[in-house]
C-alpha cells in the first residue's frame, strides 16, 4: 500500500513539474556572455544525443532499473530480490569494456549527420562516472574496470577532445541525483524512491557532504576538458521545494562561469535564473514558445541501447525538426551505444541520410528562425535571421516519394519581384499568385529525379510582411 501511495505521489509530481514546466515564467537572463552564447546556441538548430554506460552491456535502461519506483516503464528483473539485482547492476562496472570505442569516429559520422553541439551523459542518476574524477571511484578509470587499461581510458577527456576539434558546441550532460552515494542513497536506510533516502533536516551535515560532492564533480567538468559550453543538469525533483534537496545551485553556477564565461545552464523542469533554455522530452510544443528551447528525442525508444529496439523512420525525424526548427526550437537526437563503444548499425544509417537531406536544405535550417504562420497544411516556414530570406519547406506523405509538380502556399507573400528558388536545383522558379496564395510550379526534372527524400524546400527571396 505504502509503495503506492509513493508512486502516486510521484507520479503527481512529475505531472505537476511537466505543468508548470510549460505554464511557468522563463528567466531572461541578463549576463550578456550567457545571451550571446544562447544566441550562438539557438542558431545551431541540430545536436547529438548519447546515452551511454554500464548499463549499455545488457540494454537495461539507464539506471531506471535500480529505482525501486513500482511503475510500468521501470522493468526489470523481478524474478530475483531487488538487493540482488542491485549488486548485480553496480558489479557491471567489473565488465564495462568498450574496446571499440572510436571517439573520432562518432564525431565525424555528427558532422556528416549536420549535427552542431554534442550532449553527453558524463553521470547519469545511477553515479557512474564517465570520466576520472576524484570524488568517487565509481568511474571508468577505476582499477576494477577494465577499460582502465585502454591507452586512453578517461571516455569524457577523448570524446569532447574530438568534438571540440570538429568545432562541435559541447554539453556536459550530468545528473544532479547520484543513487551510488553514500549520502544520496545512505545505506543506512532502504532505498526508497528516487529522492534522497533520509530526512535532510535530521542529517543536514549528511547532505553537506553531498552538495560538496556535486560541487567538486561539477568543477571537474569546468575545469579538465576543454572548452564546455553547456552543464546540462537532469533529476529535476533535486530542488530546494522537493524535500529540501537545495544543492546550492547559486555556488555551483558562480563557480562554472568562472572558469566556462557564458556558460549555458539547463537546470531542466526546475525553472528560474538557471534553466537557460528549456528542454521538452519526446514531444514537441503545438506552437512556438518565446523563449529558447530545445526537443531531446530518441532515435529509438530506449534512451540508452536496447538490442532490437524499434527506430523511427528517417522520414520522420526530418519532418520532427523541419516542424521543431520552424516554431524556433532545436532538435538534440540521441542514440544509445552499446556495451563495446559501437553506434548501433541502424542509428549509423539514420544520421547518414539526415545528413544527405541536410545536406541539400541546411540554409533552411541552420541561423534560421521562426516566422508567421509558421506552418500551414504541409509546409513549414523558417526564416534566415540575417538576410531575409523565406523557406517553405514541403513536408511529404509517407507514400510520397517524389514532390508534387506544383506547390501553393498563402501564409506568406513574395515582395513584388521576388525570386522563387528550388534547394537543390539551380536557377529560378515560375510562380503565379492564385486567389490569396501562390503556386509555384517545380521543374519537371527535379520532380522525377528529386535532390533528396522527405522534404523539399523553396527559398523566396524576399517577402512582403505589410501585406
Amino acid at each position: 500500500m505504502r509503495r503506492l501511495f509513493l508512486g502516486a505521489i510521484l507520479i503527481l509530481w512529475c505531472t505537476l513539474l511537466k505543468a508548470q514546466y510549460e505554464g511557468m515564467e522563463y528567466y531572461q537572463e541578463q549576463d550578456p556572455a550567457v545571451k550571446a552564447k544562447l544566441e550562438q546556441w539557438q542558431d545551431l538548430k541540430f545536436g547529438f544525443f548519447v546515452h551511454w554506460g554500464p548499463y549499455s552491456q545488457k540494454g537495461y535502461c539507464e539506471s531506471w532499473t535500480i529505482c525501486t519506483e513500482d511503475v510500468d516503464w521501470i522493468q526489470r528483473d523481478t524474478t530475483i530480490s531487488y538487493d540482488e539485482y542491485y549488486r548485480n547492476y553496480v558489479n557491471l562496472k567489473k565488465t564495462f569494456n568498450p574496446v571499440k570505442f572510436n571517439p573520432g569516429y562518432w564525431a565525424d559520422l555528427a558532422k556528416e549527420a549536420g549535427m552542431k553541439y554534442f550532449v553527453f551523459t558524463t553521470k547519469h542518476h545511477d553515479g557512474f562516472c564517465m570520466w576520472d574524477t576524484k570524488e568517487t571511484d565509481y568511474k571508468i578509470t577505476s582499477s576494477e574496470c577494465p577499460y582502465h587499461t585502454a591507452p586512453h581510458p578517461d571516455i569524457l577527456k577523448e570524446l569532447f577532445g574530438a568534438f571540440q576539434k570538429r568545432d562541435f558546441m559541447i554539453g556536459a550532460y550530468f545528473s544532479k541525483p547520484d543513487w551510488n552515494n553514500p549520502y544520496y542513497w545512505s545505506d543506512r536506510w532502504q532505498h526508497g524512491d528516487r529522492n534522497v533516502n533520509y530526512k535532510i533536516k535530521n542529517h543536514p551535515w549528511m547532505w553537506e557532504k553531498f552538495c560538496d560532492f556535486t560541487y567538486n564533480q561539477i568543477k571537474e567538468l569546468m575545469t579538465g576538458y576543454g572548452k564546455v559550453d553547456i552543464i546540462w543538469l537532469d533529476g529535476g525533483w533535486v530542488a530546494p521545494e522537493n524535500r529540501n534537496q537545495d544543492i546550492k545551485m547559486d555556488r555551483i553556477v558562480e563557480m562554472a562561469r568562472e572558469h566556462q564565461p557564458g556558460l549555458i545552464v539547463v537546470d531542466r523542469w526546475v525553472g528560474g535564473k538557471y534553466e537557460n533554455y528549456r528542454t521538452p522530452e519526446q514531444k514537441i510544443p503545438e506552437k512556438p514558445w518565446n523563449y529558447p528551447w530545445e526537443t531531446c528525442m530518441t532515435m529509438a525508444n530506449q534512451w540508452s541501447y536496447l538490442p532490437g529496439d524499434k527506430y523511427k523512420s528517417t522520414r520522420e525525424l526530418v519532418h520532427y525538426l523541419v516542424d521543431i526548427v520552424s516554431k524556433g526550437g532545436n532538435f538534440l537526437l540521441n542514440v544509445g551505444v552499446d556495451g563495446n563503444g559501437e553506434i548501433p548499425p541502424e542509428g549509423i544509417k539514420i544520421m547518414k541520410e539526415m545528413g544527405a537531406w541536410i545536406k541539400i536544405n541546411g540554409e533552411a535550417i541552420y541561423e534560421t528562425r521562426p516566422i508567421a504562420p509558421y506552418k500551414e497544411a504541409k509546409i513549414c516556414y523558417t526564416k534566415h535571421k540575417n538576410n531575409g530570406k523565406v523557406y517553405a519547406i514541403y513536408l511529404n506523405d509517407e507514400d510520397e516519394p517524389n514532390p508534387p509538380s506544383q506547390i501553393m502556399f498563402s501564409g506568406i507573400k513574395p515582395a513584388k519581384g521576388a525570386r522563387i528558388s528550388l534547394l537543390g536545383h539551380k536557377g529560378n522558379l515560375s510562380y503565379k499568385r492564385v486567389d490569396n496564395g501562390v503556386l509555384v510550379t517545380l521543374p519537371p526534372f527535379f520532380v522525377k529525379n528529386p535532390a533528396c527524400e522527405h522534404a523539399w524546400t523553396l527559398c523566396i527571396s524576399e517577402i512582403n510582411e505589410k501585406e
